[in-house]
This record gives structure tokens, C-alpha cells and sequence, in this order.
């Protein structure tokens, strides 16, 4: 299904967020910076999740999904 894929996004989103954060602890020039930009990447991994759990909620496809599954292995 659509959604999932666009879910897959979102788990790579949180994934890349973690990475970003990750190189901050390595670079403290940038570290702000770069724990900023970790927290603005899972803010919009958040938004699309929610907007994906709306939409089916709203079309009534997918019923109980939960868009706070558990993410995948590295």
C-alpha cells in the first residue's frame, strides 16, 4: 500500500535524524547546528506520520494502524 511506503520514509527520516545527532556529539563547532537540524528532521518525519494516520482515517482504509511502529534495524 502507498502508506506504507511514504511510513518507510518517515522510519528513514527518524533514522537520519539519529545519524545527524550522532555527528553532532563528533563535531562540536557545528554540534548546535546539527542537533537543531536532528530535531527539525523528526519533526517532519512526525508530521508525515500523522498526516498519513489521518488520511486513513479519514478514507477508512487501514483502520488501526499505529504510525509509532517500531523502527527497522540498521
Amino acid at each position: 500500500m502507498a502508506f506504507e511506503a511514504i511510513l518507510d520514509e518517515v522510519d528513514q527520516l527518524n533514522l537520519a535524524g539519529d545519524r545527524i545527532e550522532g555527528l553532532a556529539e563528533h563535531h562540536p563547532p557545528v554540534s548546535e547546528a546539527l542537533v537543531t537540524i536532528a530535531g527539525n528532521v523528526r519533526a517532519t518525519a512526525t508530521v508525515l506520520a500523522v498526516l498519513v494516520e489521518t488520511k486513513l482515517r479519514s478514507s477508512g482504509g487501514g483502520g488501526g494502524h499505529n504510525p509509532a511502529r517500531p523502527k527497522k534495524p540498521v
